[in-house]
């Protein structure tokens, strides 16, 4: 694990302490998690990506994927 410092406002600060005890969580969990979630909802380049860990659709979208992903016929 990597060790880090971040300055912030009082305020923030302050509404960042109140989460964290609600949740019972230190506020380096809060950071953490925080970070986990902004992170993952980064942008991706590859299309496709969107789509990882999906479990429904058709049994055949492996076949189709171009009209399934990109929406064009193969």
């Amino acid at each position: 694990m990597v060790r880090t410092q971040i300055s912030v406002d009082r305020e923030l600060y302050e509404r960042a302490k109140s989460m964290a005890k609600r949740l019972g969580i230190s506020l380096a969990e809060l950071c953490r998690r925080s970070l986990r979630e902004t992170v993952a909802s980064e942008p991706v380049d590859k299309p496709w990506m969107a789509y990882a860990g999906i479990l429904d659709g058709e049994p055949d979208d492996s076949k189709t994927v171009d009209e399934v992903v990109y929406r064009r016929s193969a």
